[in-house]
């Protein structure tokens, strides 16, 4: 077994919207899964260099000396310099986009192109192929133009491979200055041979199809350049056919070095729902909002008892937890696992994140017909029903269900948005809206009654509980109460007391004091730290949060991406990029950019409002300042 050594954090993130791939800085794929995000990995060096296949690239005599994204694409480019010879190496996975209308399509090929810049270069590349995590062995033949492999990828190029006394495929091509090569991977068709003038095509393409999409990203305020990244990695993460976002491309990438927290999540999370839907719309790309949601809308739609916390990208359930034990894991980090039981699990939460989400997206649009309006009613009836119960919560805890106060508050959330969501379509007449409001109100005094422990003047993890957690951060940001209010000025005091860290990162929660059935450490949890941001902000403290903001923009690298979590050290850890991380970054990024006056915060929202209905930047639907008038302050 090989344990790969590369950081997590420093790996490049490449997508065509339907699968991802992974580049390490010395010029490594070492992730590929096909023919989608949630595929067998055909090339998972990340969590095994020996037994999991990566694909090489070397040029001898020089070293991979800056790498950057071109523009706002998902196009890597790494320049490689030696004595004498500089090549630049281009990475990505190819796109295209339609003439009329919106949308991106793939390729279904993964390509390297290696120019020449300076000098002669001798450049190697070697593609160890190990299907299905390593558990098939490769078996590749010769076909007309290039190599095959017995699972249906075709490899060719210019020159052309060959195959190495190992069996592993490979090039060797000796460059002059202003020469090229090509790599390329047909991973979906296994029937594409591409030579040097189609794939520097395909990089033009490619190249225009990320610029097009980018142009519409809206958004010049604080932290811009982290913004647009961020953006561009969450449509990267963003499924095409089916409109779902996976919750990061990788598997098993461990939250604490060589521990057992190693999780899959090429999956979809219904928790991300609001976020994304409020993030898409606030910059502009409200066709992705509405994709994002529609799936939602049908998995809402089909005669279930429950909504299931996570899926396929194919609406399905993802497959059954698996551990794969002859990968010796990243970092030595074990057990590897692929599939995710958390299907299973009831995650309350849920019912409010699906009603915030169709709230934004209403307002911003008043896109959403009877029939999904008529769905979104089963869901709030849903939690009407369930909402008394205890759940394993937005942790997902891996021992006895228990009453999360964050679970509370969505399930406040989903009657609070089904009453505002009502009234915005004029729905008042055909829905229980007199009971969907007293239930509201219900669940919101339960809260404060259950949820609040007076003695040490802050909200509490779960009711009886006397410890905090990073999740109650959420409670202004979903409009529960006013940022400045004395519960919640002291929730975020003890949450930074007991949670934070060197002033810029805080935990979820302390595993010592919360029983998940895990119990091991883990790193500071990103989404809380941006969370923490946000909340300080609406606390008034803005200049605290834009410190904070600005060290944890910073942590993410020349590339700006992040993943789940944050060592004591400042490394990265946990699945690699994270769609939640960045949601929350862009969310953090919008309420500092109108942290100046108080209104400022949803002036996008008036803005849009003067056209069609407007939508609010807070995490929630709302298009101005909430008051007293339609939400008890307790």
């Amino acid at each position: 077994m090989g344990q790969s050594e590369t950081m997590i954090g420093d790996h490049a993130f490449l997508s065509d919207c339907q699968t991802a791939a992974l580049t390490a800085p010395e010029g490594t794929i070492s992730w590929l899964c096909v023919p989608r995000f949630d595929g067998p990995a055909f090339l998972a060096g990340i969590l095994d260099s020996e037994r999991g296949g990566e694909w090489t690239v070397q040029v001898r005599g020089a070293r991979p000396r800056a790498r950057s994204y071109a523009q706002d694409s998902l196009v890597l480019e790494t320049l490689w310099q030696g004595r004498g010879v500089e090549v630049l190496v281009r990475d990505l996975l190819a796109i295209g986009r339609p003439e009329h209308g919106e949308g991106l399509w793939r390729e279904g090929v993964l390509l390297r192109l290696v120019e020449c810049r300076s000098g002669s270069a001798s450049v190697r590349s070697r593609l160890r192929a190990r299907p299905d995590f390593g558990r098939v062995p490769p078996s590749w033949e010769h076909v007309d133009g290039g190599l095959k492999e017995a699972s249906g990828p075709l490899l060719s190029g210019a020159p052309s491979p060959r195959l190495a006394e190992t069996g592993d495929p490979e090039f060797h091509v000796e460059l002059s200055e202003g020469e090229s090569a090509v790599f390329a991977l047909d991973y979906l068709r296994g029937e594409r041979r591409i030579g040097l003038e189609e794939g520097e095509a395909l990089l033009g393409q490619t190249l225009e199809a990320w610029q097009a999409w980018s142009s519409r990203t809206d958004y010049r305020g604080v932290g811009a350049d982290h913004v647009r990244r961020s953006a561009t990695v969450l449509r990267g993460l963003l499924h095409e056919e089916s409109g779902a976002l996976i919750a990061a491309p990788t598997a098993s990438l461990p939250e604490w070095p060589q521990g057992p927290r190693n999780w899959d999540y090429r999956y979809v999370w219904h928790r991300d729902a609001a976020l994304v839907v409020l993030a898409f719309l606030r910059l502009g790309h409200a066709e992705e909002a509405g994709s994002y949601l529609r799936f939602l809308l049908r998995m809402c739609g089909r005669p279930i008892t429950w909504v299931p916390p996570v899926q396929a990208v194919d609406e399905k359930p993802p497959p059954e937890e698996e551990t794969l034990d002859h990968l010796a894991g990243h970092g030595g980090a074990r057990p590897v696992r692929i599939g995710n039981a958390a299907y299973a699990q009831h995650q309350l939460d849920v019912y409010g994140h699906i009603l915030d989400a169709a709230l934004c997206y209403e307002q911003a649009t008043g896109d959403l017909g009877p029939e999904e309006l008529s769905q979104l009613d089963s869901v709030v009836e849903s939690a009407r029903e369930l909402w008394h119960q205890p759940d394993e919560g937005l942790w997902e805890v891996r021992s006895d269900p228990r009453h999360w106060t964050n679970s509370k508050l969505y399930a406040w959330v989903c009657l609070d948005r089904a009453v505002q969501l009502a009234e915005t379509t004029g729905r008042e007449q055909e829905v229980p809206l007199r009971a969907w409001r007293e239930e509201a109100r219900l669940i919101r005094d339960h809260v404060l009654r259950h949820g609040y422990d007076p003695a040490s003047g802050s909200f509490v993890q779960s009711f009886g509980a006397a410890n905090v957690d990073g999740s109650l951060l959420q409670l202004p940001l979903l409009g529960f109460l006013p940022g400045d209010d004395p519960r919640v000025l002291g929730t975020l005091e003890r949450v930074d007391t007991e949670l934070g860290q060197d002033g810029w990162l805080v935990h979820r929660y302390d595993p010592k004091e919360t029983d998940d059935g895990i119990g091991t450490p883990e790193g500071a949890f990103l989404l809380c730290s941006f969370d923490l941001v946000s909340a300080l902000v609406l606390a008034g403290r803005s200049e605290e949060a834009a410190r904070r903001f600005e060290r944890l923009c910073g942590s993410s690298g020349e590339l700006g991406l992040l993943a789940e979590e944050m060592a004591p050290d400042g490394t990265q850890l946990g699945n690699f990029p994270q769609a939640f991380t960045h949601l929350a970054l862009i969310e953090a990024a919008v309420n500092l950019d109108g942290a100046g006056d108080r209104e400022a915060l949803h002036a996008w929202a008036r803005d849009r409002a003067a056209q069609q209905a407007g939508a609010g930047v807070r995490r929630g639907g709302q298009g101005t300042e909430r008051t007293g008038r339609d939400r008890d302050d307790g």
